[in-house]
């Protein structure tokens, strides 16, 4: 157990969730909105870095990464937006932004196919699950923040259990991870949902029960998992450790975000089918 480490990633891991739980319980609707399109800009800064080294030869126009920030920031808005308001007609917005990224890509003097795929791909790997947070906050605002806290003990808890008596590697692609840490973190964060089902205010358990807190914890440990190992594979392709150095222990923000970027579609889905 390398002690030095695992307080670093706590103490930043603590300071992360005081964030987060800032932006997704002020009763300010434009909290939740700005957090969101923070972590929208920064992963996709973030994105763009990984895919210019993957792609070393591709031609990535300078202008492309900020346009993709701003039509991520579209993205985040009009689809809530959408969801919460029964208005179809905002889908519009959506549907030009990654048409308008493609054709000023392919009809640039230098041609930037890959780029345009590269930004496309930003905005439904980054773009769309942080609108997802944002309409599960409009649906209730326990939902997202119960997915972190499921997310943030569920990658903990591998962590320990994994020093601990961790033995048989999970995948290549992460060798640190190994199964017996990753069904340990995915038990212990279903049975700690489990008892928030159970102790849960009167409130809450007139509209979920204690089934839906574990799914949704089953799919934080899942789909949480498979994110991590989605940008490890980028990282690895990219020759880079860290996707950046945002925060001491966890790298950039791309690592802090990654199982919560593929967990978020699939939690949204859940919610929007059982839980609303």
């Amino acid at each position: 157990m390398n002690w030095p480490v695992f307080f670093t990633r706590l103490g930043s891991a603590i300071v992360f969730a005081i964030v987060m739980m800032l932006g997704l319980l002020l009763e300010n609707p434009s909290a939740i909105f700005m957090l969101a399109l923070l972590i929208g800009f920064l992963c996709i800064r973030e994105f763009f870095k990984l895919m210019s080294l993957i792609f070393p030869d591709a031609y990535f126009p300078e202008w492309l990464m900020w346009l993709t920030q701003i039509f991520g920031a579209g993205v985040t808005v009009s689809i809530p937006m959408m969801m919460l308001t029964a208005t179809p007609q905002i889908a519009i917005i959506t549907v030009i932004f990654p048409v308008l990224l493609m054709l000023l890509t392919i009809l640039h003097k230098k041609t930037g196919l890959i780029a345009g795929f590269s930004a496309i791909v930003a905005l439904f790997y980054i773009s769309m699950p942080m609108a997802f947070l944002v309409t599960l906050r409009g649906i209730y605002f326990v939902i997202p923040l119960a997915l972190i806290l499921m997310i943030w003990m569920n990658d903990t808890m591998a962590y320990i259990v994994g020093s601990f008596i961790g033995k048989t590697p999970f995948s290549p692609i992460s060798p640190k991870k190994t199964w017996e840490g990753t069904a340990g973190g995915a038990i212990l964060t279903i049975a700690g949902a489990a008892v928030w089902g159970y102790f849960a205010p009167d409130s809450v358990k007139q509209n979920y029960q204690m089934i839906d807190w574990m799914v949704l914890a089953l799919l934080a440990a899942t789909a949480g998992t498979a994110g991590d190992l989605l940008e490890s594979k980028m990282k690895r392709l990219a020759g880079v450790k860290d996707s950046g150095n945002m925060m001491p222990g966890h790298g950039g923000a791309l690592d802090r975000f990654d199982s919560l970027l593929v967990t978020l579609p699939f939690a949204f889905c859940y919610a929007a089918l059982f839980m609303n």
